[in-house]
């Protein structure tokens, strides 16, 4: 088996991660890494790495097949671009760039070049994610019409650059663009009318939150949702389906099911909600529900780079199509469009 000879671009906290615990080495060759920053370059020495003298340095050397991008959201098109020209295979962090046009213009280069571009959309390999997938295919809780996603934090915006409009910052740039992706994997139906708001309470130039509904062609809801003021948060998922409810907590896939049973004979009886009485928001007979677990999540046959990986080496499929990232982008330029945003 031939090792594929990557570098890294960009050694961040991104960088760092993939360089440390992502990147295999019984399928990749790490041949090094560039960073603008001489503290980074530092770290890397720190850690063994060879850290070239320069990007120009990265695109000569012969032995390096493939670059990861792991830069600042507004750098990711120039360094592509002159990557693939080099004749190198090209890994992108997310968000892939900062509108459609520039990645059209990517994906035009990548194919005169006859190289591999691929997104790190990696929360697609997510168990929590994988838990919702099963839950759509084998109908536990009947047909499911409603998922409601979110990913809530009191931390505000981390960062520097991701404080900046221009340099791509904010939470639908950031959070967003995996969950917006999530979405698009599970629901195999069109967008039909679409609402979002903005969140600028902490005072930045970008969003630190957002609400999206989207209404699928098909009726089903999808709402998304990520906020950075959060202190106490709501469910990681809850899913509606025509026969039961689902919900995980967190990325530690607590959480739980109540199906129907299916027993016309049992009916809820009245309780007391505040002065009056209801039997509408009674909670149902014990003959009429049952607590299940959540199922088991199937995961993936293979990882985000040994994909990548055969398809360089042998023509295998992408799991990240460039076309499912197009549409991500194309709607996530969407919703800055028609945000209704209230500052």
């Amino acid at each position: 088996m031939e090792k594929l000879g990557i570098a890294i671009v960009g050694y961040g906290g991104m960088g760092t991660y993939h360089a440390s615990t992502l990147i295999p080495e019984e399928y990749f060759d790490l041949k090094g890494i560039w960073d603008i920053a001489k503290k980074q370059r530092a770290l890397a020495e720190e850690n063994d790495l060879h850290v070239f003298e320069s990007f120009e340095a990265v695109l000569e050397d012969k032995s390096v097949e493939a670059i990861l991008i792991a830069t600042p959201n507004d750098s990711h098109k120039a360094i592509a671009i002159q990557a693939l020209e080099a004749g190198k295979h090209v890994i992108c962090e997310k968000p892939v760039m900062l509108s459609t046009e520039e990645l059209d213009e990517v994906l035009a280069v990548a194919e005169k070049a006859d190289r591999i571009f691929m997104v790190h959309q990696n929360r697609r390999w997510d168990p929590d994610f994988l838990v919702i997938k099963e839950l759509m295919h084998n109908h536990q809780i009947g047909e499911i019409f409603q998922i409601e996603s979110r990913v809530h934090g009191a931390n505000g915006i981390p960062g520097d650059w991701r404080h900046v409009k221009a340099q791509g910052g904010g939470m639908i740039l950031d959070w967003g663009v995996h969950l917006l992706d999530q979405i698009h994997t599970l629901v195999d139906s069109p967008i039909k009318t679409m609402r979002a708001d903005l969140s600028f309470v902490l005072g930045n130039e970008v969003d630190d939150g957002f609400t999206v509904t989207l209404i699928h062609e098909n009726g089903l809801k999808s709402v998304v949702e990520v906020g950075t003021t959060n202190y106490v948060k709501l469910p990681r998922w809850y899913v509606k389906g025509t026969e039961g409810t689902a919900i995980i907590e967190d990325w530690d896939l607590s959480g739980t099911m109540i199906v129907a049973t299916g027993d016309s004979t049992a009916t809820p009886q009245p309780i007391q909600a505040g002065v009056g009485l209801t039997k509408t928001m009674a909670p149902p007979s014990e003959e009429a529900t049952e607590e299940l677990a959540l199922p088991t999540p199937h995961m993936m046959n293979e990882s985000f780079y040994f994909n990548f990986y055969r398809t360089v080496r042998e023509g295998a499929e992408p799991i990240v199509k460039n076309e499912e990232v197009r549409y991500v982008m194309q709607l996530m330029e969407r919703i800055f469009e028609e945000a209704d945003v209230i500052q």
